[in-house]
């Protein structure tokens, strides 16, 4: 488990707005995905995501920039590494895609789906 070095001192004067990425379609898969996960994690990356909206910019080991205008919220939970990515626009959060990750690279699999979604999402 990870330790997250985080004081009050460090909240934003007014927390990031969230928001799920919705496609053309209209379905949110980040919501998706975490209604499919048991309910002790989703508690776990949900507490991570308000202290990234709370805090952000954060760090490793909770955030890390995966490129530009995108970056990751890394829970950790029973199945491996939950990542949730994320970009930012005007104050909101807006989380774009999530997977379990079961080792130490993203697969480039899940980056072609985030960076696609990313750009359908600044179109």
């Amino acid at each position: 488990m990870h330790t997250i070095m985080y004081d009050n001192n460090m909240k934003r004067k007014d927390p990031l707005n969230c928001v799920f990425f919705e496609t053309k379609q209209k379905n949110q898969p980040v919501r998706d995905f975490l209604l499919k996960q048991q309910r002790e994690d989703r508690k776990i990356i949900g507490a991570d995501i308000f202290t990234v909206q709370e805090g952000f910019p954060l760090g490793y080991p909770l955030v890390e920039k995966v490129d530009k205008d995108l970056w990751e919220v890394r829970s950790i939970v029973t199945d491996g590494i939950c990542c949730i990515f994320f970009t930012i626009h005007i104050e909101t959060m807006i989380l774009l895609h999530g997977f379990i990750k079961k080792s130490n690279k993203i697969p480039k699999t899940e980056l072609k789906t985030v960076r696609e979604r990313l750009s359908q999402f600044r179109s």
